[in-house]
C-alpha cells in the first residue's frame, strides 16, 4: 500500500520511546525513516527489554518494539567530519526529529535556525518532558516523572492505593503520538510548506488527554479523585466480580441500567428508589454494585459477556496481556506484525503496527528493526561522498 507519507524522509534523533515511537507511526504511514544514532552504542533502548542475549548484541526488545522499517546510520554529531555529514543528510529531508533536552541541538550547532538555513522547508520536531521554556525547561524528565507531576498518578488506583504509575509508559507514548500528529499536520500543508518548527512537551501532550478529569476541576470546581475500577461519571460502571474473573460493565444510559437488571435477573432494582435515577445510582454506587455482584455470582465472566453483548449493554472480560494479543479480534485485523528469522536476532520476532487502517488495509512497513549502522556505507554513498572519505570518517569515528 502506498502510504500517504511516500516521498517524506525523516531523520530521526530520537532515544528510547517518545521520540521512536513517533517516528515509528510515520514510517507506517510510507515515510523513509533514517535514525541517526551515535556510533558504538545507538539508541539506549537498543540495550533494554527483558532478553539479556538481544540486549547484548544492541537488538532489545525495546528497540524492536518500535524501530521496523527504519534504516540505521551512525554519526558522531560532535565530531567536524560527523557534523559535515549530518548537514548533508538534513538538505535531503523533509523533516528533524530529536528529543534532547531543550539547549543540547543548539549547542551541536544544529538548532531550528541553522537547519532551516539548510533545508527552508523543513518540519523540525523537538520533544521533551517540559517544552522548550519555562522555568523547566532544561530539567530531565521520564515517563514516570512526567506521570506524576500531570496529576495522573493522583487518580490511578483508589483511595487506599493511589498514586500508582500506570503500567505501561502513557507519558512516553501520548508525547509520541502527539507529535506524529503535528508533524502530519505540518505537513499536509505542501506544496506552500515552510519550515515548521513544532515543540512537544510531554507534560502538555499527557495533560490534552486528561480532558474531563482536569475539566471538572477548571469547570465545574471538583478536583478528580483515585476511584480505582469505578467510572466517575456514571453507575453501574466499572468492574464486577463474578463467579470467575472480572467482568466490566458500562451500563451508563438508562435502558442499558434497566436491560442489565434484567438479565441479571433483578428487575427490582428498577424500581427501586435509590436507583431509578441517575444520580441516585451514582450516590448510591456501592449499594447498586454489591447488589449487582450478588446476581453476577452465579456464572463467569465468560458466561455473562455475551448474555450482556446480546442485551446491548457494554460489557467485556477483564484480560492479560497474554490473552489481549491472541484474541481472535486482534489477529483478524492485522494489528501483529512477523518478521521471519530477523536480522541480529537470529530467530522471528513480532511487533505491533498501528491501530488504525487506511481503506481497510493495515499500515505496514517492509523491514524489520535495523541492526545499528547498518545503513551508513549506502546513505552515504547516495550523499555523494566517496569511499576513501567513508573510509576516513569510519576509522576517525565520525561514523
Amino acid at each position: 500500500m502506498a502510504g500517504p507519507l511516500n516521498g517524506v524522509r525523516v531523520l530521526d534523533l530520537t532515544n528510547v520511546l517518545s521520540g521512536p515511537f513517533c517516528c515509528h507511526q510515520l514510517a507506517h504511514m510510507g515515510a523513509e525513516v533514517i535514525k541517526v544514532e551515535t556510533p558504538g552504542n545507538g539508541d539506549l533502548a537498543r540495550q533494554l527489554g527483558a532478553d539479556p542475549e538481544l540486549n547484548r548484541a544492541k537488538m532489545g526488545v525495546s528497540f524492536l518494539a518500535q524501530n521496523a522499517g527504519k534504516q540505521s546510520v551512525t554519526i558522531n554529531l560532535k565530531s567536524e567530519q560527523g557534523k559535515e555529514v549530518f548537514r548533508r543528510l538534513v538538505k535531503t529531508a523533509d523533516v528533524v526529529v530529536e528529543n534532547y533536552r531543550p539547549g543540547v541541538m543548539q549547542r551541536l550547532g544544529f538548532d531550528f535556525d541553522a537547519l532551516k538555513a539548510l533545508q527552508p522547508a523543513l518540519v523540525y520536531c523537538a520533544i521533551s518532558g517540559f517544552g522548550q521554556q519555562g522555568e523547566l525547561r532544561g530539567a530531565p524528565a521520564y515517563d514516570q516523572i512526567i506521570q506524576g507531576m500531570s496529576g495522573v498518578m493522583s487518580i490511578t488506583g483508589d483511595e487506599a492505593a493511589a498514586p500508582l504509575r500506570v503500567g505501561y509508559p502513557i507519558a512516553d507514548t501520548i508525547g509520541g503520538i502527539t507529535a506524529a500528529f503535528a508533524i502530519a499536520a505540518a505537513l499536509a500543508r505542501q506544496p506552500q510548506r515552510e519550515a515548521t518548527f513544532i515543540d512537544v512537551s510531554m507534560l502538555e501532550a499527557t495533560l490534552a488527554t486528561m480532558g474531563w478529569a482536569v475539566s471538572n476541576y477548571l469547570i465545574a470546581g471538583q478536583a478528580p479523585r483515585p476511584m480505582g475500577n469505578e467510572n466517575v461519571t456514571a453507575s453501574p460502571s466499572g468492574a464486577f466480580q463474578t463467579a470467575h474473573g472480572l467482568l466490566n460493565i458500562a451500563a451508563n444510559k438508562q435502558e442499558q441500567f434497566e436491560a442489565l437488571c434484567r438479565v441479571v435477573e433483578r428487575p427490582e432494582l428498577i424500581d427501586d428508589a435509590r436507583f431509578a435515577e441517575r444520580q441516585g445510582r451514582l450516590k448510591y454506587r456501592f449499594e447498586l454494585k454489591q447488589a449487582l455482584e450478588e446476581a453476577l455470582a452465579g456464572r463467569s465472566a465468560q458466561a455473562w459477556w455475551p448474555l450482556l453483548t446480546q442485551a446491548g449493554i457494554p460489557s467485556g472480560p477483564v484480560l492479560s496481556v497474554p490473552e489481549a494479543l491472541d484474541h481472535p479480534q486482534i489477529r483478524e485485523r492485522g494489528m501483529i506484525a512477523q518478521f521471519d528469522d530477523c536480522p541480529g536476532v537470529g530467530r522471528d520476532i513480532r511487533v505491533l503496527r498501528t491501530g488504525f487502517k487506511v481503506n481497510g488495509v493495515a499500515p505496514t512497513v517492509d523491514a524489520p528493526p535495523p541492526r545499528l549502522s547498518q545503513d551508513t556505507q549506502r546513505v552515504l554513498e547516495s550523499l555523494g561522498f566517496a569511499q576513501q572519505e567513508i573510509d576516513a570518517m569510519r576509522d576517525s569515528g565520525a561514523i
